[in-house]
């Protein structure tokens, strides 16, 4: 009888990479640019921020920036602002913004901001002076009340109610790099007390591990 060499059949080992790699592309979600990298304190504490978060992010010299989770959430956070600041934004706008991540800039400068191409933005965000906190232009309060408001009616629209609301609300976090000024961060920390917000998370590195590994504390 003749010998022949044994045979394997790769064509299902090719289908199954490219559905794991279909897979991955349809369900991974892409981080958006940070306009500020700042290097948290270190902690050992390993708790971990749920999706549904309002996060404050102080740099070295203690310039501000928002960001908020969900896009029909920041969508709607966007448009409190506007009336209250009567400032016009454009369809486009809202939706550019909607899936937008960190920014640090007065209200009246956002349509500027939005319409801005990458490159450019990465300019504004380098000479940005941050989200106004003080006592006669505080915006961050307004931004936090804005995102509180549309993130609870968000969810009932969705028709939660009672505790599935509360477990379900948004969170708070508050990351400053481990240089910044201390009175700067009581600042933010005093504006969340003032509007009758005293749980909140700050985000720290784990002590011995990768600075990219966050936890919350």
């Amino acid at each position: 009888m003749p010998r022949s060499s044994p045979s394997l059949d790769m064509t299902p080992m090719v289908d199954l990479a490219f559905l794991l790699v279909t897979f991955f592309m349809l369900t991974s979600k892409f981080r958006a640019t940070e306009p500020v990298v700042v290097d948290p304190p270190s902690s050992t504490s390993q708790i971990l921020l749920p999706e549904n978060v309002m996060l404050v992010t102080v740099d070295t010299t203690g310039r501000v920036f928002f960001d908020l989770t969900g896009k029909d959430v920041r969508r709607k956070m966007l448009e409190g602002m506007a009336q209250k600041y009567q400032i016009g934004f454009s369809e486009q706008q809202y939706q550019r913004f909607s899936v937008m991540g960190t920014f640090g800039m007065p209200v009246k400068d956002l349509p500027s901001y939005i319409d801005a191409d990458e490159k450019k933005r990465v300019l504004m965000d380098k000479n940005a002076l941050g989200v106004p906190t003080d006592s006669l232009h505080n915006q961050l309060a307004d931004w936090i009340l804005q995102g509180y408001s549309s993130s609870q009616n968000n969810l009932m629209s969705k028709g939660l109610a009672g505790k599935d609301l509360k477990a379900k609300g948004i969170r708070y976090a508050i990351k400053a790099d481990g240089l910044t000024n201390y009175k700067k961060v009581k600042r933010v920390i005093d504006i969340f007390g003032e509007n009758q917000i005293f749980q909140f998370n700050l985000i720290t590195n784990l002590k011995g591990a990768a600075p990219a590994l966050a936890a919350a504390h």
